[in-house]
């Protein structure tokens, strides 16, 4: 970082170069070319559009093909100051101040640090993958940022392998069908007995988990992960294309749960591991800069302003929440800019409203869209039920519809 930028700089400053940042520093500019913008990223700040990556590999895609643009080619465009490869690690909302360290230090310890002015603040560092104590993060991967995806891409293209997959939310069913368009075999491993348990009824994730069965995809409901362990690849008669090490996966059946298995089943011998077991918000930056935050859904922010409740602050994506729910879907973000952008500038504006989006899953095997806010548990009621499709609404407690999943099955090309 330049020593121009250490101490005086003012103006907005961003933490954070995903979707979320990006889309504040085009609503700023679409309406002021001239305000001074900093943008503050751990990585390179390269703009890209995170959805691509649970589609990416049957595409036969790399991370540098999914790159729209370099973030310094981007910064120049927008006229912003990038400060890449840089931390924040701590803000001081008295004095309106952000301390910052190199990301790429060695020692982490005793760091002189820089400081930069703000006049307003937009926290969009978004979240980060939970890795249960099972799944250690130096053998398991995650697809939540392109330069991971990179380095998961890069030993995929060397051949056929097995990946197992553990979680089955919508990110983790998503992969699955990619892995298994790209060729691999993959093992999708749930706690609950379907896929996508966590939002959608029994009548509907049966048919989910049904429809992924159908592709070859070997599904694990009612288990949970114990165990990742390293292995060499001379230690299991598995042929495989790879040459690298094998990791031993062992699993158990959730107590209670409706499996076969009532025994210890086999360990499955893999190629590589991906978590998909949720995400989370870290702490450190909000709880300095005392906003309300909450651990599982993120940073409170008023509904209407996304304004935090420390002075002259904001808070966007994957790591902010409204009304208690976390936002970490891309289709409102433009929105929630917009409210952003037009709050710091004065602006007058009718404020954000918040409306839950369609909600689609990427599979080609099923066809799920639910709208409004679907939870697992509640007054689930049919409203068409077919062998081809499958339409339930959940009621609330006015017997008002909160949320509607649509389930159809593929349509079958002709000829």
């Amino acid at each position: 970082m330049s020593a121009e930028h250490s101490s005086t700089s003012k103006g907005v400053v961003i933490v954070g170069a995903g979707l979320a940042g990006w889309h504040v520093i085009d609503a700023i500019r679409a309406k002021d070319k001239d305000i001074p913008i900093t943008l503050i990223t751990a990585d390179s700040g390269d703009r890209y559009h995170k959805p691509m990556l649970t589609m990416a590999i049957s595409q036969n895609k790399r991370a540098s093909d999914l790159v729209r643009a370099t973030g310094s080619d981007a910064a120049k465009a927008a006229n912003v100051n990038l400060l890449a490869n840089t931390q924040v690690s701590d803000i001081d909302a008295a004095s309106q101040q952000l301390h910052l360290v190199s990301a790429t230090r060695s020692d982490p310890a005793n760091v002189d640090y820089a400081t930069i002015g703000y006049d307003k603040l937009v926290l969009a560092m978004g979240a980060h993958p939970i890795f249960p104590q099972s799944l250690p993060e130096d053998l398991v991967w995650h697809v939540n940022h392109i330069e991971r995806f990179g380095q998961l891409q890069e030993k995929l293209a060397t051949g056929n392998q097995h990946v197992a997959i553990v979680g089955a939310g919508m990110v983790g069913t998503e992969i699955a069908e990619d892995l298994l368009k790209a060729g691999h075999e993959v093992t999708l491993i749930d706690l609950n007995d379907a896929p996508l348990s966590q939002m959608l009824p029994p009548k509907a994730t049966a048919r989910i988990a049904q429809a992924v069965k159908s592709q070859g995809i070997n599904f694990l409901g009612g288990y949970q992960v114990s165990d990742v362990m390293r292995i060499s690849d001379s230690d299991n008669d598995n042929e495989s294309t790879s040459s690298h090490d094998k990791l031993q996966v062992d699993y158990k059946p959730i107590a209670g749960a409706d499996s076969t298995a009532d025994q210890q089943p086999e360990p499955l011998i893999v190629d590589h591991v991906i978590a998909s077991t949720g995400l989370t918000v870290d702490d450190k930056l909000p709880a300095a800069a005392g906003v309300e935050f909450n651990r599982r859904t993120g940073i409170v922010v008023d509904a209407t302003t996304l304004r935090t409740n420390a002075s002259n602050i904001y808070a966007i994506g994957d790591c902010m929440s409204i009304n208690g729910v976390a936002c970490r879907y891309v289709a409102p973000l433009r929105a929630q800019a917009a409210t952003i952008a037009d709050d710091i500038l004065g602006h007058e504006h009718e404020g954000y409203e918040h409306k839950p989006p369609m909600i689609r899953l990427k599979n080609k095997a099923i066809s799920v869209m639910a709208t409004g806010v679907p939870q697992a548990t509640g007054n689930w009621q049919v409203k068409t039920e077919t062998d081809d499709e499958l339409i339930m609404d959940l009621l609330d407690d006015n017997n008002d519809v909160s949320a509607t999943v649509t389930i159809k099955a593929p349509v079958t090309p002709k000829g």
